[in-house]
């Protein structure tokens, strides 16, 4: 093969060094020296079709692509990073992956850090403040350029260890204007406040509530505080006989739907934490035999397909999740990048009004 034809890129790193996965020829292993002879250009314009392709004409981009793809070359990471200073991947902490909200924000989240050429390391806490801590660790010494997480109160040591790193985070399905850290979801009190308004408003005075854990999870003590609040100002409340906690489970939100109609009188209305308990609460109402919601109201928090495929679809409020996702990974890279923090991004959400909810029954 006759010498490349020079071309006009200088000065950016090289991502590669002599390392190659994948990608051998003449019994040698190919290198970012190797794929930028064949393509005719200089190692640092492949170097910039890696780590910074929009500065790279398409013509001269598809042609570096090609090689690249017909060598198998991958570039070295641990390279990039030493020239860059960047990994390229972002971690994200949720305390769960495959349930409600968090599974879209996941997906929207991975969608957009792909977008903006990032790697999403993804790890979960089960809402427990000591694997949580652990994760977040785990994830900056491999390196993450920046973190998205779950709410916005940690214990002591974790925000301890968040603040000597200096690894730029976002804080997500929560809201606090003015916020240091930028808050990017809806306002929780106010998301269950107006369920409760809408229920007194149907003429509900009996209420009860299955909650999720407060454990960990400032997102659910918010939502609680916001029933509360919105009873308060009606001089209502509820009995401790009709409230109670769970986590995440159908068979959980069942039993504990018959653990608080053990209390007479039963409440008009009751009001359930997450998707999973509401499911479980309606069904469990099914097999005993109340009619819903001509004897008893049953709404729930999150909003998950089969909450409005059940044979009674469920009064529930909507979580803008997706766009939660998407926005948190525009904002970290932008933060990565040096671009200025922004205070935080209120996300509204809906009270979708279905089946499972109407007026207080006459007793």
């Amino acid at each position: 093969m006759g010498k490349a034809p020079a071309d006009d890129s200088r000065g950016a790193p090289p991502v590669g060094g002599k390392r190659a996965v994948g990608g051998r020829g003449n019994g040698q292993t190919i290198g970012l020296r190797q794929v930028a002879a064949i393509a005719g250009v200089s190692t640092a314009t492949v170097s910039r079709v890696i780590n910074n392709p929009d500065v790279v004409s398409p013509e001269l981009r598809t042609r570096i692509e090609m090689v690249i793809k017909q060598l198998g070359w991958v570039p070295s990471g641990a390279a990039r990073a030493l020239a860059t200073k960047r990994t390229g991947a972002i971690g994200a902490v949720f305390p769960a992956l495959a349930q409600g909200d968090f599974a879209r924000a996941i997906d929207a989240l991975q969608d957009e850090l792909t977008q903006r050429n990032h790697t999403l390391l993804l790890a979960r806490s089960r809402y427990s403040e000591e694997l949580e801590h652990q994760q977040v660790v785990k994830l900056v010494e491999r390196g993450v350029d920046g973190l998205v997480l779950v709410g916005k109160t940690r214990p002591y040591l974790l925000q301890t260890f968040l603040d000597q790193q200096k690894v730029p985070y976002v804080n997500t399905f929560v809201f606090e204007a003015g916020s240091s850290v930028p808050c990017i979801g809806p306002d929780n009190h106010q998301a269950l406040f107006r369920m409760t308004e809408y229920l007194i408003s149907l003429g509900h005075r009996k209420f009860a509530l299955i909650a999720q854990s407060t454990k960990n999870n400032d997102r659910a003590q918010a939502r609680r505080e916001g029933v509360f609040s919105a009873l308060a100002e009606h001089g209502l409340a509820i009995t401790p006989a009709h409230s109670t906690e769970g986590q995440w489970s159908i068979e959980e939100g069942r039993q504990l739907f018959r653990r608080i109609l053990d209390a007479k009188p039963w409440p008009t209305a009751v009001i359930c934490g997450n998707s999973m308990l509401a499911i479980g609460a309606v069904l469990e109402s099914q097999a005993m035999g109340i009619k819903v919601p001509e004897e008893m109201s049953i709404v729930g928090y999150d909003d998950i397909e089969i909450m409005r495929e059940l044979p009674i679809s469920i009064t529930t409020v909507r979580v803008a999740s997706d766009e939660i996702g998407r926005i948190a990974g525009k904002v970290i890279v932008e933060m990565v990048s040096g671009g200025a923090s922004v205070g935080g991004v209120e996300l509204p959400s809906e009270l979708v009004v279905r089946q499972s909810s109407g007026p207080a029954p006459r007793r």
